[in-house]
């Protein structure tokens, strides 16, 4: 790779999803009177989204100043490449959309995937396919720049997870999302889930978390309740990572990986440090016995080989702490077409972030650990980067 070459950029956080009322289409006709049912309460439900996350004036102001052309290109491919190629993106990870348009897929199948007396496993699962099915075909339009992802509520039927990763696998999809949350359901380090990491190890399929999802806080108009949701519902998708660490996981299944998506990265260097002085002999740990006997490198290591961060935004605290996090660890996102993201603002944003790192970590991080996590054809995408990606003097 040339210094002076033009960038390949991939976003590892971009959404794609279907208006709710199309989603119909998706499902299996069983499930569709329930769905026609249920629509009216699951467009309430949106809108209360709408109202509690989005502030009336910053969503007015963003839509009429930022994007006055609209955000069709969160279903509408030609849309999407258009407006992809002039912020200089070659390429991007799909996950379900959301809020903005209030176009999540139905049943609460959100890239959340929520856990709870309120969930009824069997719709969940019917909607996760719906949009599973809806994203592989909206993905197999454009092959070489898009990676979708599955989702996969795995929590409640291993059998059925084990099945739609190979499914999602045969469909060309490049990964699945699982829930945060595991609510009253094993958690992760547990056996049960032994198949699924088996089978997506095989495939190349990479799992994800991505932020959202939390505990019920209550009312969010109550005092701090969002702020408290603010500040913790990132822990809850970077912790099944520690999860996987400690259950041995990543020892038993060297090639899975395992990425945190939309939440950033300076968290990183914390949990390494951590997880490496609970597993060193000390004071703390001696009397514990031999509680990490299972493992034959340090977390930190497995962290670094299995483990990378959809960083989102890439703040520059995250680019500053780069060599602390781990430079094979970040890949930068946009979050298209959502509006806390960068579209259509993405070369002012990079270059607030990125002007004064060496052109090598920089393409790193802006594409190259994308490439290798999802197995994009570079071939493919350089001859489109010729073409839309910025240049070096865009830093």
């Amino acid at each position: 790779m040339s210094a002076g070459e033009r960038y390949l950029i991939i976003s590892s956080d971009s959404h794609a999803g279907l208006p709710l009322a199309q989603y119909r289409d998706w499902l299996d006709p069983k499930y569709q009177a329930a769905f026609d049912e249920r629509l009216p309460e699951e467009l309430a439900f949106r809108q209360w989204e709408v109202d509690t996350f989005l502030d009336k004036d910053f969503e007015r102001d963003w839509k009429q100043g930022r994007v006055p052309e609209g955000i069709g290109g969160a279903w509408d491919s030609s849309v999407r490449e258009r407006q992809l190629e002039a912020d200089g993106i070659v390429a991007e990870v799909i996950f379900p959309d959301g809020v903005t348009e209030m176009n999540t897929p139905p049943f609460q199948a959100g890239f959340t995937l929520p856990v709870g007396d309120a969930i009824d496993p069997e719709l969940q699962w019917a909607g996760a396919r719906a949009h599973n099915r809806w994203v592989a075909e909206f993905c197999r339009e454009r092959p070489e720049r898009r990676a979708g992802v599955a989702l996969v509520p795995l929590l409640y039927d291993i059998d059925l997870a084990v099945q739609e990763v190979r499914w999602a696998a045969d469909a060309g999809l490049r990964g699945i999302v699982i829930p945060a949350l595991f609510g009253d359901y094993a958690p992760y380090h547990h056996e049960r889930y032994e198949p699924v990491w088996a089978t997506c190890e095989d495939l190349g399929l990479v799992i994800h978390t991505h932020g959202g999802a939390a505990p019920d806080y209550g009312p969010f108009d109550d005092p701090g309740t969002m702020g408290i949701y603010m500040t913790e519902f990132a822990w809850w998708a970077w912790r099944p990572a520690w999860f996987l660490i400690w259950g041995g996981v990543f020892e038993r299944h060297p090639r899975l990986q395992f990425v945190v998506t939309e939440l950033g990265a300076i968290w990183a260097p914390l949990i390494k440090s951590v997880m490496d002085h609970r597993f060193e002999t000390n004071h703390i740990t001696a009397k514990l016995g031999d509680y990490n006997g299972g493992l034959t490198m340090r977390p930190s290591e497995y962290f670094d080989r299995n483990v990378s961060i959809g960083s989102s935004f890439a703040p520059r605290s995250d680019v500053e702490a780069r060599h602390a996090i781990g430079i094979g660890n970040i890949m930068w996102g946009h979050d298209y077409p959502h509006p806390e993201g960068l579209w259509p603002k993405t070369a002012e944003f990079l270059r607030n972030s990125f002007h004064d790192v060496p052109d090598d970590e920089r393409r790193q991080m802006l594409g190259g650990n994308a490439l290798r996590v999802y197995g994009f054809d570079e071939a493919k995408l350089r001859a489109i980067a010729d073409r839309v990606g910025p240049g070096p003097e865009a830093f």
